[in-house]
């Protein structure tokens, strides 16, 4: 390159900000709602069942909208109380509401 030439460098910013999946409660139909953990997040039987057990808990994170939507949709006709938000600043991580 020539002294006459610059490399510009930009950094691009995601149009849609990461968002997280939070399992509130597991209601009546537990079983159910732990097959459907392990739909979502492709864990073992047992993994999903401690995931389920310590509701409320953050299940996914890091995804798009549209697929966290689709997560919390496959919950709730499993029975669970799961809601999806924009995940925070990591510096202002806090624990899942109720």
């Amino acid at each position: 390159m020539s002294d006459e030439e610059s490399t510009e460098y930009y950094t691009l910013l995601c149009d849609d900000p990461s968002h997280e999946v939070v399992l509130i409660d597991c209601g009546p139909r537990e079983m159910d709602v732990i097959l459907a953990v392990r739909k979502v997040t492709g864990q073992s039987l047992w993994h999903s069942r401690v995931l389920a057990r310590q509701a409320p808990v953050i299940v996914l994170e890091g995804l798009s909208a549209y697929r966290a939507q689709s997560a919390v949709a496959v919950l709730q006709r499993a029975g669970a109380s799961a809601k999806w938000r924009q995940e925070p600043d990591p510096d202002e991580r806090t624990p899942p509401s109720t």
